[in-house]
């Protein structure tokens, strides 16, 4: 054993699990470790800010491009809902989230980036801030009307 956290993160992960089963506590690499953990909460996170991301631009492609609204669009729609509450639910504390304001804006902001992308239309035309509430978003009935 002995491989670099930096050099190889895989056969270090499989060697400190190996040393925390053998209970050789004092071989663990303690401070790699912790950012490990830490970095699982962040990755979590960072799931479900993409996946809302992802719904975001969708209503907003729906609501912005009527013309275009179909199936492809509503099962994505309803994949995404369906993978953020999957997701809440086997991690509660990520519902706290949808809560932060902070989070929110970083959400919309790359939700809005993707359907100006998407649309060819310029960021001005999407609303600054997200108009709907959390459980709005997430209601497997909702659908915005055109503007």
């Amino acid at each position: 054993m002995g491989t670099e956290y930096e050099h190889d993160v895989v056969a270090w992960a499989h060697e400190q699990a190996a040393l925390l089963r053998a209970g050789k506590f004092s071989a663990l690499d303690i401070e790699h470790i912790a950012e490990e953990i830490e970095d699982v909460g962040k990755s979590e996170q960072r799931e479900l800010a993409n996946r809302m991301a992802v719904l975001l631009s969708h209503l907003l492609k729906w609501q912005f491009q009527p013309e275009r609204q179909g199936a492809s669009w509503e099962a994505t729609i309803h994949t995404q809902r369906n993978s953020i509450e999957r997701r809440i639910r086997k991690t509660p504390s990520l519902k706290a989230s949808l809560s932060d304001a902070d989070w929110w804006a970083d959400a919309w902001d790359d939700a809005v980036e993707a359907a100006s992308k998407e649309t060819g239309s310029s960021y001005v035309q999407f609303p600054e801030t997200c108009p709907w509430p959390p459980e709005q978003v997430l209601d497997q009935g909702f659908f915005p009307t055109a503007r």
